[in-house]
């Protein structure tokens, strides 16, 4: 459980790719919709989109080359061992995986236990890793959407944070679906920070409850 703060949240975000989680939670902080701080975008891809967008945020931005560490026998665990003493050395709370296409391993998972959060583009537990549109619609599910966790060190196995969902329309294709979807990602994932940083979220076992005031975690269906 996070508890009550008196200084702004200070987030690191390790991201991979384009950071459309990223700068929505960043236009969440600007707007003062979301009380908290990110001092560091980590990446492991050095042309990552999501690295230009904390430095035109002025926020600290860092290349993390995995290519030193890939002879070495636990080089995943090594990898994260350097992400570690960067998370460390800018005193971070909470640790947020935006487009990350890196599993992380135990020595982040422990050190960031109920402190490290993930979302991930279905409603879990259906569908965790890759391809989850395409395989919703496959299904012939009638409703997709996405979902925040805390991360474990099993693969979008972590406790559910929050979910939000949207219809499966008949025409829909992975493409459309998924750019439905990722209009929930950036609603639900700012309002996940913001209840951590205000220390309303508990974790007993598998579940994540929101103490005081409305309940927000429930689906959220989406017109269209």
């Amino acid at each position: 459980m996070s508890s009550k703060r008196t200084s702004p949240l200070r987030v690191a975000v390790l991201a991979s790719g384009r950071g459309s989680n990223l700068q929505a939670i960043i236009d969440a902080i600007e707007s003062k919709k979301v009380q908290a701080s990110i001092v560091a975008v980590i990446s492991n891809k050095k042309e990552a989109v999501a690295l230009e967008r904390a430095r035109t945020h002025g926020v600290k931005d860092i290349f993390v080359d995995p290519k030193p560490f890939a002879g070495q026998p636990d080089n995943r665990e090594q990898y994260d061992r350097a992400l570690l003493g960067l998370l460390q050395q800018y005193e971070v709370d909470l640790v947020l995986l935006a487009g990350y296409m890196k599993i992380v391993t135990a020595v982040l998972v422990k050190a960031y236990a109920n402190r490290m959060m993930n979302i991930h583009p279905s409603l879990l537990p259906s569908f965790p890793g890759l391809d989850v549109q395409k395989k919703a619609i496959e299904w012939g599910c009638k409703l997709a959407g996405c979902t925040v966790h805390f991360v474990t060190e099993g693969v979008d196995e972590g406790p559910i944070i929050l979910q939000a969902a949207v219809p499966i329309l008949d025409q829909d294709t992975p493409d459309t679906l998924a750019a439905r979807i990722l209009e929930q990602e950036h609603k639900i994932y700012p309002r996940a920070v913001q209840l951590f940083a205000e220390g309303r979220l508990r974790v007993e076992g598998r579940r994540v409850f929101i103490e005081e005031g409305k309940p927000v975690g429930e689906a959220v269906i989406s017109p269209s």
